[in-house]
């Protein structure tokens, strides 16, 4: 179990809530100290509960939606289920980690989380290969349903083998005053990977804030992306994406959707580290439907500045310890939990760049 510490899952933490380990497609690790809150297998769900499949299940993601999902049909359910009951507040984190420890292993996932009225969740999930594993490909569908003035916060750390394909589907939807946050690190990048999850703030007042960071390797191609419909009155959201390519292809996007009185936000940014070697396409995108949905967005892609460098060299640093942290300070502060791990990917990325010899290399696996 020490592997899951990379995505921020922490089996024997007495600081969590509960704790679910699926391998490949089975549960192998399920702990819940919670009062107020369900953590169970999906398929274990569906047979208890007949209003999951009613009112939830294939709702926020349609079956119909691409080749992707309609690969599902016929599929036995695996994946987990996590409900908090209404007027529940959890204190601790919960976390889950899905996890592959076999070779060419193609991973199916169907995950669903409700956050129901007046109820609050921070939820930790760490999506990786064993590092044995360089050839796999994970598939997810993700449903999130967040309650009248019920809040999820959700952070997603993915760390793969060079050779793994990721393809999850994603939909989340948001009440009257619901909050949801979301934040989507990639730590290791695998050989392609496709995130463009959609939210829709259907209640009066609901917000989103969804923020990803890339440390996108050589050969990768992450597209990370990701449209919010801003349908009820006075809804807000911010869409942050943050890209740091070592010769990586990274696609940044977001289509902000407003058909009601709204305020909404994008921004992508992105850093490369080596000349002529990896690319990155950042394209915001707006659509208004209503008179009073005020919305904006700005894009940038550049290098971390030679002076900035040598200042902190002069400082006493050497190169790759001034790029570290510069490149951390562009990251910013939605990462914060995740120090170590990310600290040792970038400083990792740095010294395969070219920029200075680290005084040690860490393994990440």
């Amino acid at each position: 179990m020490e592997i899951l510490k990379e995505v921020g899952v922490y089996v024997e933490d007495l600081n969590r809530s509960g704790t679910m380990v699926i391998r490949d497609e089975s549960p192998i690790y399920i702990s819940n100290k919670t009062s107020g809150m369900e953590l169970m297998p999906i398929r274990e769900a569906l047979d208890k509960y007949k209003w999951l499949r009613d009112t939830y299940y294939w709702k926020a993601v349609s079956i119909e939606s691409d080749k992707i999902t309609k690969e599902y049909m016929g599929l036995d359910p695996q994946g987990f289920f996590l409900r908090v009951h209404k007027g529940a507040k959890v204190k601790l984190p919960c976390q889950v980690a899905l996890y592959i420890g076999e070779e060419k292993k193609s991973q199916y996932l169907h995950n669903v989380v409700i956050v129901e009225e007046d109820a609050e969740l921070e939820l930790i999930t760490g999506c990786l290969t064993d590092p044995i594993v360089k050839s796999a490909s994970h598939v997810s569908v993700d449903e999130q349903y967040i309650g009248k003035n019920a809040k999820l916060i959700q952070t997603m750390v993915h760390s793969w083998g060079e050779e793994v394909q990721v393809q999850p589907r994603s939909g989340t939807i948001v009440e009257d005053k619901g909050v949801y946050e979301h934040r989507f690190v990639v730590l290791r990048s695998p050989k392609k990977s496709v995130s463009k999850p959609n939210t829709y703030l259907n209640g009066q007042g609901a917000s989103a804030k969804l923020t990803s960071v890339v440390l996108g390797s050589q050969e990768s191609e992450i597209e990370v992306g990701g449209d919010v419909y801003l349908n009820g009155q006075k809804s807000s959201a911010e869409l942050i994406h943050r890209g740091v390519s070592n010769g990586g292809q990274i696609y940044q996007s977001g289509l902000l959707i407003g058909k009601n009185t709204c305020r909404a936000h994008v921004d992508c940014a992105g850093i490369l580290l080596k000349e002529n070697i990896g690319m990155i396409e950042s394209i915001p995108g707006l659509h208004a439907y209503h008179p009073e949905a005020m919305m904006s967005h700005e894009a940038s892609i550049g290098r971390v500045s030679p002076e900035q460098i040598e200042y902190l060299q002069s400082k006493g640093m050497r190169e790759h310890e001034a790029l570290t942290l510069l490149v951390r300070g562009f990251i910013g502060s939605e990462t914060n939990g995740l120090g170590k791990a990310l600290d040792d990917q970038i400083t990792s990325m740095i010294t395969l760049a070219g920029h200075g010899e680290a005084e040690e290399r860490v393994c990440t696996a």
